[in-house]
């Protein structure tokens, strides 16, 4: 099981980049670059209510929990 970062997902919807999201949030690049890319483990609580001001969206639209039997049957690279 695991909790899997929807941040590219939801910047591709919005037509965002991430330097724009950088602007306006305050956070820095390298933590949205790990989000992004699915590589962070972990988020502090300020961080994911900056995100979600700055999205206007919800803290289940940025991160969604994949089960166990998601992963066996995905596999590496599942994006």
């Amino acid at each position: 099981m695991r909790i899997e970062s929807r941040l590219s997902h939801l910047l591709g919807a919005k037509r965002l980049k991430m330097s724009e999201v950088a602007r306006r949030t305050g956070i820095g690049k390298t933590t949205l670059l790990r989000l992004y890319h699915d590589r962070a483990e972990g988020i502090r609580f300020d961080v994911l209510a900056r995100l979600c001001k700055a999205l206007d969206c919800q803290p289940g639209d940025l991160l969604v929990y994949v089960p166990e039997e998601a992963e066996r049957t995905e596999g590496p690279g599942r994006h």
